[in-house]
């Protein structure tokens, strides 16, 4: 079981891989900390935005929409490899998901289908939403890859995880297909050797 490490923590982490951090606000204190509990955290999520324009969805995640309230992450990494911190605590990005899958997250195994939506994801892990339309044809630049892999190998690296700590959306809750338009196990695979 692993306590969220601080916000500044969180911060030094990220710039210690060598990404380049945008700071939005008060994001250190933005967070849906009074819907329920964050933390004991297991992983990094990964999703897409499907929304075009950095500064749109930038504020789209910050602030969320009246359905979804925000933050919808942590952080919004835009296509030219930036990484937009707009929360830091409870999160609405991961939503229900399945709970074998949280337990292989935690064993740090093979993920099994998601079946099923009866877990709390936003409580257990980092999310991270990334600039992209998720049609499967809107590219992803080197430079937004290797930040998505940078962002992941901190988080891990911080709490001694594998890359078996880093998920997608589509690996969690049923119906889901982000992100799309690279494999989780490539990402996964990216992850481990930035580890070694």
């Amino acid at each position: 079981m692993a306590p969220p490490m601080s916000a500044g923590s969180f911060l030094d982490r990220l710039r210690e891989e060598g990404v380049t951090v945008v700071e939005v606000g008060d994001w250190a204190h933005h967070n849906r900390n009074h819907k329920g509990p964050w933390g004991p955290v297991h992983g990094v999520m990964i999703h897409h935005t499907v929304t075009k324009g950095s500064e749109r969805t930038v504020e789209l995640c910050r602030e969320g929409y009246a359905a979804l309230p925000g933050p919808l992450c942590h952080g919004v990494v835009t296509k030219d490899g930036r990484v937009h911190l707009v929360g830091y605590g409870r999160a609405n990005h991961a939503g229900l998901g399945d709970d074998d899958v949280l337990r292989a997250v935690i064993a740090e195994k093979a993920l099994p289908l998601d079946n099923e939506a009866n877990t709390d994801g936003n409580r257990h892990f980092y999310g991270f939403e990334c600039e992209n339309l998720g049609d499967g044809e809107d590219p992803w630049p080197p430079a937004q890859l290797v930040a998505i892999e940078k962002v992941a190998a901190a988080l891990c690296r911080h709490h001694g995880w594998t890359e078996r700590s880093v998920i997608g959306h589509l690996e969690w809750q049923p119906g889901k297909i982000d992100p799309r338009g690279f494999s989780m196990q490539w990402l996964r695979e990216r992850v481990r050797d930035r580890l070694k």
